[in-house]
């Protein structure tokens, strides 16, 4: 097991072990007078698609992308700060997390190069897709940018032809062994037959105190167009003032004052107001200078998420910055920063807003398991009731960490009730990953078994990133041993030999903060402790030390 995690750290650091130049990045397009054969077809280059494809590595993998970047939320969508946990720097990201966040930050010589408040590590988008695209070309996977499915078809349960539109107009048919769903949106569910749920779910189906009376489909969490500004005194590039302005500015609104009602906060711009958690430049800096704004100012709520007016999602995000440019209440006195430039250059776009809106949530999966509030939250409703940790899966192929965080979404006017939930360590289940009537697809990002609750826990970063590397190793299993995913996880071996080929390359699959990669306890005593269930110390997180 030593040796086995040992070759895959030399692997994961080494700076271009399989790079090289005959597998750029896009790669060349497939033959168009035949279907392309793959093993594993990602579907979406977000966080979790490059996981899926570097978790899938030493089969023939292909990703499909629609922007010119690979990376999501990280990259075309300006997310770069990365929303992680309080134990991420010792226990909780897989290997290749880590070592994703290890060269981010070799590239800057520092642990936190923007200086950012919100993350540990904070960073420039461009500077977390060269680190992607670099891990991508040492997995040889291949990749077809600005490209999307667009066809999906089946036999019975299984998906045998997937249709892609390349960026010409031309379509290309594979016909791979497992199809991933790595998109924001869940894309792949309609164009497979795939059940999927979408918006609020009703409290009695699934039993959530903080779920809505009735189920609402159009009820999605508000999505935001992100940019970058730096500071430049004397600076005339102002934007101008967008379409329904005043309207933006009253209904939204822009305001430096957030939070719910009875705890509202007023941020200062450059100052630390008492009761904050710093200034709002330094919230999600990505470098000493460049601020990307991520702020309740430029989330957009005024239509659902697969009706969405993206016009006026980017005229309410302009409209914010011409607000912080003209009319945002100065530290110093007065009104507006004039000196607030808007740097396109960062998200590479004409308008200088990112490629594609952050999306927090789309599609859900109708998958074997669904996660829900109980599942995961701390206090009285707890299935697990006074144990530090969640709800236990003996299928568990990840963990992950995070309030619940939801947006205000289409048709509220004021913060989401079940926002800001504390949540304890949980487990990702591979049933979750699983849907109900497909052999050979597997959820790889965000569209996974959560609730409408769930998704504001599930969505964030190194859990994003777990959930495709666990798709993509998943998928690689089920590839060498001829069975599906579902049929993995009925049969307690073979689930105990994916869960021990994780473990080995780096997965954390039972939260034991105090447990270490590089040490003999780190495969047999998650096992163990998958085993034991319950039994299991419910009041410690450390396996030789209490931890809460």
């Amino acid at each position: 097991m030593i040796r086995r995690l040992s070759w895959i750290l030399v692997l994961g650091f080494a700076s271009s072990l399989f790079a090289q130049s005959e597998f750029p990045l896009p790669h060349p397009a497939p033959s168009a007078d035949k279907p392309t054969r793959c093993d594993v077809l990602v579907a979406g280059g977000s966080f979790g698609g490059v996981a899926a494809a570097i978790g899938a590595a030493g089969l023939d993998v292909w990703v499909i992308e629609d922007t010119d970047w690979v990376g999501g939320q990280v990259t075309s969508q300006g997310v770069a700060p990365l929303d992680e946990h309080r134990f991420i720097e010792q226990f909780g990201g897989t290997l290749f997390y880590d070592i994703f966040r290890k060269r981010v930050r070799d590239h800057y010589g520092h642990r936190n190069p923007g200086k950012g408040w919100v993350s540990r590590l904070c960073f420039e988008p461009r500077v977390g897709l060269k680190v992607m695209e670099d891990m991508l070309k040492e997995v040889r996977a291949k990749v077809l940018l600005e490209s999307r499915v667009t066809a999906v078809a089946r036999d019975g349960d299984r998906v045998t032809q997937v249709t892609v539109t390349l960026k010409d107009g031309t379509t290309r048919v594979f016909e791979p062994k497992f199809l991933l769903d790595a998109t924001d949106l869940g894309d792949v569910y309609p164009l497979a037959g795939i059940p999927y749920r979408i918006g609020s779910d009703a409290r009695s189906e699934t039993g959530e105190p903080h779920a809505d009376t009735t189920a609402n489909p159009k009820r999605t969490q508000s999505f935001t167009y992100c940019f970058a500004v730096d500071f430049v005194k004397g600076n005339k590039d102002l934007v101008k003032k967008p379409k329904d302005y005043e309207r933006f500015r009253e209904t939204q609104p822009y305001t430096l004052t957030i939070g719910p009602e009875d705890k509202p906060q007023t941020y200062k711009i450059f100052s630390h107001a008492k009761g904050t958690g710093g200034p709002f430049w330094t919230y999600r800096s990505i470098t000493p200078e460049i601020a990307m704004i991520n702020w309740p100012g430029n989330d957009y709520r005024g239509t659902p998420i697969l009706e969405a007016d993206h016009q006026e999602a980017k005229d309410l995000a302009i409209g914010f910055l011409y607000w912080l440019q003209n009319e945002c209440p100065r530290d110093d006195g007065g009104k507006g920063y004039p000196e607030m430039r808007l740097r396109k250059d960062v998200m590479g776009t004409e308008d200088g807003l990112s490629k594609r809106p952050y999306i927090r949530e789309g599609r859900r999966l109708k998958a074997l398991t669904t996660i829900v509030e109980q599942d995961i939250v701390a206090g009285k409703t707890s299935k697990t009731g006074e144990s530090v940790r969640g709800t236990l899966y003996p299928d568990t192929v990840g963990v992950g960490l995070y309030p619940v965080d939801i947006h205000v979404c289409y048709g509220d006017t004021k913060e989401h009730h079940g926002s800001g939930l504390p949540t304890k360590p949980f487990q990702i289940p591979l049933g979750s990953l699983i849907p109900e009537n497909t052999r050979n697809v597997l959820a790889a990002g965000k569209a996974m078994g959560v609730t409408h609750v769930t998704n504001g826990s599930y969505r964030l970063h190194p859990i994003e990133w777990n959930v495709g590397e666990s798709a993509g190793r998943t998928a690689a299993y089920c590839i060498r041993k001829g069975r599906s995913p579902a049929e993995v996880r009925a049969d307690p071996d073979s689930m105990r030999a994916l869960q021990q080929a994780m473990l080995e390359a780096g997965t954390p699959l039972f939260w034991y903060v105090d447990l270490k990669r590089d040490t003999p306890e780190w495969v047999d005593a998650q096992l163990e402790a998958i085993r034991k269930g319950a039994a299991v110390d419910p009041a410690s997180l450390g396996l030789k030390s209490k931890v809460k």
